[in-house]
């Protein structure tokens, strides 16, 4: 994988640049700059070497075998609800869902063996349970089932789109409406694997409803509805019209808001799921919960409204 260091990148460390372009954590990044499997312009350097825009990093990303069961790990969780068929988390930001390449451990289903043991046997052996997923860094509220009937159920729930979901997001730029749609089929990108994108054949349905909560300079306070649930969508579909999520170093790279002389930046992409929606598996009760908003997101907030 070969990465160009933007002008538009904050200044980082060599393993938090890897981390964050590679959506790994900063222990795995480093590892793999130790094992001299990332170079810039062509040679190993130190984790802690300084970049500079414009040098070419390239990350030799080995591909381990599988782990074969999920291991339990002690890691804090908010739970904002579970019982005996589901568990509802509001997800810290930096927290990956479930076990992939590059990330086999630290993530919440981890957590969640460890918390609660006995898990649903479907939806695979690293993520069994897992009805829908968030990005690493955004925050918010996901569901897991902790049973077999209650994935099938909730699974049902997403597919004929019964279920709600809502999310706050800052982005850059102002709209010219006060809410909108955006109907844009999403597919993955012909020039980067590990994206989607708009500007593709054949995408699939994608159905993305905004409203502007607040105005700043040079950015937006948004609440935002999913009818689909595609990879990466609110991501995609804001970029797509020309609003990217702040933050977000892999679609619209906008990582902070400038105006007169005072300076807002963002750690991460500016994303929470704030409220999630669905009918209990067993009861059939509806059931809603809210995420409060994770400190990094109010902080950025206030500073916009300093501006």
């Amino acid at each position: 994988m070969f990465l160009t260091v933007n002008p538009d990148d904050p200044t980082q460390r060599l393993d938090l640049f890897v981390a964050s372009r590679c959506e790994l954590t900063r222990s795995r990044a480093g590892k793999l700059i130790k094992e001299g499997l990332v170079t810039v312009d062509g040679t190993p350097l130190k984790a802690s070497s300084s970049l500079r825009p414009g040098q070419k990093v390239q990350v030799n990303m080995p591909e381990p075998a599988e782990a074969a069961a999920l291991v339990p790990e002690d890691i804090p969780l908010d739970i904002l609800f579970s019982d005996d068929h589901v568990v509802v988390v509001n997800k810290p930001s930096g927290l990956v869902v479930y076990p992939a390449a590059g990330h086999y451990d630290g993530t919440l289903m981890n957590a969640l063996k460890a918390r609660f043991g006995s898990l649903a046997n479907v939806g695979g052996p690293l993520r069994p349970g897992v009805v829908h997923r968030l990005d690493k860094d955004t925050s918010g509220a996901i569901a897991v089932a902790l049973t077999d009937e209650a994935y099938y159920t909730l699974v049902e729930q997403f597919k004929a789109r019964t279920t709600s979901r809502t999310y706050i997001a800052l982005i850059n730029g102002r709209l010219k409406e006060n809410e909108g749609t955006i109907d844009a089929p999403i597919g993955r990108s012909p020039h980067d694997r590990k994206k989607m994108s708009t500007k593709v054949s054949g995408g699939k349905e994608a159905l993305t409803h905004w409203r502007v909560l607040k105005e700043f300079p040079g950015a937006s306070l948004v609440e935002i509805r999913l009818s689909t649930g595609r990879t990466h969508q609110i991501r995609v579909h804001m970029i797509s019209i020309g609003h990217s999520v702040l933050g977000d170093r892999a679609y619209g790279r906008k990582i902070k808001v400038e105006y007169k002389s005072k300076v807002v930046k963002f750690p991460r992409q500016m994303l929470h799921a704030a409220t999630l929606g669905f009918d209990h598996p067993a009861t059939g009760e509806r059931m809603n919960f809210t995420a409060p908003m994770p400190e990094d997101m109010l902080n950025a907030i206030k500073a916009l409204e300093a501006l």
